[in-house]
């Protein structure tokens, strides 16, 4: 029998050998024109800017001529007028009484919210048993959008009365501000100005924002985040990712609407059209390569640094305090998320196909601007402007972020340095010249409240993080920087440091705040000494960038236009977090040499169990470890479909032609993180929960009759 590394050996020898023949029988010499690149010739794809449609233009003939389906006007109306939005996420209506639904992960923040004292429920989960027992959540609210309207022409004009870039900015963001205004004051709605096409067009949305919202019901996290980090982004999945709230009106009673998504229990088929109506975060299709080449080799390694950091440093904490699981958890979980997402948009960005493909799309537009005279003459330098200005952003990048003492994945002592800095010099200016925080009671009040509360396991660890981050943009020239860790290790620096410093005790903060101006810019504390010297350059160097993005700014209007102009409405502009429609077809797709599966079950969640032996991510809650006879394991739990979604789109309701929800968008495959750039549906897969398998947990499992009974007849029975 001849073993597996015998043949692999085999098969390299004979291949080797094909190698070498043909290369002696041709007799031919390889040159330098001979190793051409192999991506020369791939082309742009037709929907290589996505399938998020806008409901200002939508692709009624698109529709029609793909899927033999031309719906009505009727049909975007009511689509549009029964999705909402969430701060963060995407939600719907699915009854006549106010029922919302969206994901467990975008009702984390109202779990912990409702959640009383000795309680647990982002692990025991919520179900309120009667309307009674719904819990308001506090300075929450869900968005409706009722109002659309071309504002394209006022906003150009502005910008272009400007007489510089920046003035054409600043009028662009006054005229804007103004439209706002003058519409929220005629409507009373929430009014915003859209931007779309890098500056192509620009629409007024009016949303309804609904301030009476209530928890009717939420899985545990751990049913809801089945498999955890492990399967976050993969497929096949089996979460149990729903949640449901409940909009009241002004009287306190459960909202009457008329437009609401009705449930099918039957759900999807393979190969069924389907629609996701939700609000999709931000893309960056429609940037030009050179832009796209400063997220691959600056921005995106700089913020999935700092997120692989923030993992680190929040895994070991709760490792060490499991008790604090409730507090930090959900944290860990959105860092955890995030730098996975990073990680996919940053390798699509080195996936030398996809960005072959964003060339040969920039390749095509400038030749259709350059061969057109009157284009050429408008928008004929704009892709050089640009690449200029990455070039000039990315000299400085590294540094500016290393003198960022503030904000994200930066240690608390950075930050109250940076803060006793500010409060110092607005006490040097005149009262009358200070900021409002800064003047008569209210500086009396940001006093009381200057110190943070903060976990001091979690910030000394980040200290060391950052001091690391500092060390490999400044190297040993910064003077400032090199007194601050005395030639240590960023590890032994950061020992030092906190041995040093009276930051980290809440009464001498106090007491400094009580001293002068000068007496504080002079304190020998390291942080606060650190915070004085690097001021004058932290300020010039984020007073450049700040120019610089403004040029750029400035620079992509025209871009816009020029998409415009070109292209019209045939694609959809990059995304906004307002509200898309997304067509695709329930599809499987090819990965590690198998096939996906379009619709799991029960059965493979329970095999998940059994399989990791009830590890963590896999264990099953309580509840769910004896599920009673009526429960049925052959149920849909999880599908997926080629539907064009991203970050915001979570809680977007799949629905079919009818209008009916078959589905509820928890999450998109590993192959579908380069969407932030560039679609491709040959793996890109939106992963949804059936709605077979929540009516079937939530009917069996959790036995919430109330809320099966409404989803089924679209109303309070």
């Amino acid at each position: 029998m001849i073993t597996l590394h015998k043949q692999k050996a085999q098969i390299f020898t004979f291949l080797f050998s094909i190698i070498v023949f043909v290369g002696c029988s041709t007799y031919k010499t390889v040159t330098k024109s001979d190793l051409q690149n192999p991506y020369e010739a791939v082309k742009a794809g037709e929907f290589d800017n996505g399938k998020m449609w806008t409901f200002d233009f939508p692709p009624m003939n698109y529709f029609e001529e793909t899927y033999n389906f031309k719906p009505t006007q009727d049909w975007f109306d009511d689509a549009r007028l029964s999705a909402l939005r969430l701060p963060g996420c995407s939600a719907s209506f699915v009854s006549e009484d106010g029922l919302v639904m969206t994901n467990h992960h975008c009702a984390r923040g109202a779990l912990d919210r409702v959640n009383k004292e000795g309680e647990n429920l982002p692990e025991l989960g919520f179900w309120a048993a009667t309307l009674e027992e719904e819990r308001k959540v506090p300075n929450y609210y869900v968005d409706q959008l009722v109002l659309i309207e071309d504002v394209t022409d006022e906003v150009k004009s502005a910008f272009e009365s400007g007489k510089n870039d920046d003035e054409k900015v600043k009028n662009r963001q006054a005229k804007m501000k103004e439209i706002e205004k003058r519409y929220n004051e005629e409507t009373g709605l929430i009014c915003n100005v859209i931007t779309f096409f890098n500056g192509g067009k620009y629409s007024l949305y009016g949303y309804k924002r609904y301030k009476d919202v209530r928890l009717v019901f939420a899985p545990e996290t751990q049913i809801a985040y089945y498999g955890g980090d492990y399967d976050n982004f993969t497929y096949p999945r089996y979460d149990v990712d729903c949640a449901f709230y409940r909009v009241y009106d002004e009287d306190s009673k459960p909202l009457k609407t008329k437009n609401y998504f009705k449930w099918n229990k039957e759900g999807v088929k393979e190969g069924e059209v389907i629609f996701v109506i939700g609000n999709p975060g931000r893309t960056s299709r429609l940037n030009t390569v050179a832009q796209l080449e400063f997220y691959r080799d600056y921005a995106y390694p700089y913020t999935l640094n700092l997120l692989g950091n923030l993992v680190k440093v929040y895994t070991n904490f709760l490792d060490n305090h499991p008790d604090k699981k409730l507090e930090y958890q959900s944290r860990l979980f959105g860092f955890a998320n995030s730098q996975k997402a990073y990680t996919g948009y940053l390798g699509g960005l080195k996936d030398p196909y996809l960005m072959a493909k964003k060339k040969d799309f920039e390749k095509t537009f400038k030749s259709t601007v350059f061969n057109n005279p009157a284009l050429k003459e408008k928008f004929g330098s704009t892709w050089g402007d640009i690449a200029a200005i990455q070039a000039e952003k990315s000299k400085i990048f590294f540094e500016l972020n290393a003198y960022n003492l503030k904000g994200f994945g930066r240690s608390i002592y950075f930050s109250i340095a940076a803060d006793l800095v500010e409060y110092a010099r607005q006490l040097q200016m005149s009262e009358d010249k200070r900021g409002p925080r800064y003047k008569g009671g209210a500086l009396d009040t940001l006093k009381m409240k200057f110190y943070p509360t903060y976990e001091a396991e979690i910030e000394n660890a980040t200290l060391e993080f950052q001091l690391e981050a500092m060390k490999n943009a400044f190297g040993n020239k910064n003077d400032a920087f090199n007194k601050l860790i005395g030639g240590k290790s960023p590890k032994a620096a950061a020992s030092d440091l906190l041995n040093k410093t009276s930051l980290t005790n809440k009464e001498s903060v106090e007491a400094l705040l009580e001293k002068s101006a000068e007496e504080i810019l002079s304190s020998t504390d390291p942080f606060i000494s650190f915070a004085v010297k690097i001021e004058e350059k932290a300020t010039d160097l984020r007073k450049t960038y700040q120019e610089l993005q403004g040029k750029e700014a400035a620079k992509v209007q025209p871009l816009g236009n020029a998409i415009y102009d070109v292209y019209g409405t045939t694609f959809p502009p990059d995304a906004t977090f307002t509200l898309r429609m997304a067509d695709g077809v329930v599809k499987s797709y090819e990965y590690n040499g198998t096939i996906a599966p379009v619709i799991t079950t029960f059965y493979g969640m329970y095999d998940r169990y059994f399989s990791f032996k009830g590890k963590p991510d896999w264990d099953l809650p309580e509840r769910w470890k004896n599920p009673p006879a009526s429960f049925d394991l052959s149920t849909p739990v999880n599908f997926i479909s080629t539907a064009d979604i991203i970050g915001g789109n979570s809680g977007s309701p799949l629905i079919n032609k009818n209008l009916e929800v078959v589905g509820l968008a928890f999450d998109g495959n590993i192959e579908s993180l380069p969407g932030n750039f560039i679609f491709d549906d040959t793996k890109n897969r939106t992963v949804a929960v059936h709605t077979a398998g929540m009516i079937e947990a939530m009917e069996d499992i959790y036995k919430a009759q109330r809320l099966v009974d409404e989803l089924l007849n679209g109303k309070i029975k």
